[in-house]
């Protein structure tokens, strides 16, 4: 019996053909998706304001908005003022946890972008259990100059949002 090795050249070829083929059935990535490659990445929230009540813009609380090719987490906290520490969780009373917890916003799923640059987020898991219904969904406009990323609040399942909060967000990574 003979133990020849097969020549080089068809090991390059069958190299080339298996990537070949593996590119082939590759899932879609993050440019094949409109809009959804420019977000990937981790983003500071630097500013927030309400639309609807000039000169409501405040200053960045702690806020961190995170994209993957499909998928997103949130958590911010949604509130004027820090919020105050805690020194023991078990013997606070309702309202230091409120003061607390409250403002506090956490939030992850999946996103689609569509035409007109909406960006639809599905929550999968989030603090508030009523966003984790089926069907449920935010809309948002994104406008995104650089590494700045603006959101601006459109509709959700009860319809279009009356009073819309647009965030500034500054890419961090």
């Amino acid at each position: 019996m003979c133990n020849r090795q097969p020549p080089v050249a068809f090991l390059v070829l069958a190299s080339l053909t298996a990537l070949g083929s593996l590119a082939a059935v590759r899932p879609p990535s993050a440019s094949d998706r409109p809009g959804s490659a420019s977000l990937q990445g981790a983003w500071r929230t630097a500013e927030v304001k309400l639309l609807n009540l000039p000169g409501t813009t405040t200053g960045p609380q702690p806020g961190l908005t995170i994209f993957t090719a499909k998928h997103y987490s949130r958590v911010e906290v949604h509130d004027d003022h820090p919020r105050p520490a805690l020194r023991d969780a078990k013997s606070a009373t309702a309202d230091e946890l409120r003061a607390a917890w409250g403002p506090f916003f956490a939030e992850a799923g999946t996103y689609d972008v569509s035409k007109g640059n909406v960006l639809t987020l599905h929550p999968v898991v989030a603090k508030n259990p009523a966003t984790m219904t089926p069907g449920f969904f935010r809309a948002q406009t994104i406008r995104l100059q650089g590494d700045t990323l603006w959101l601006t609040q459109l509709r959700d399942p009860h319809g279009r949002i009356t009073s819309p909060v647009s965030v500034k967000l500054v890419r961090v990574e």
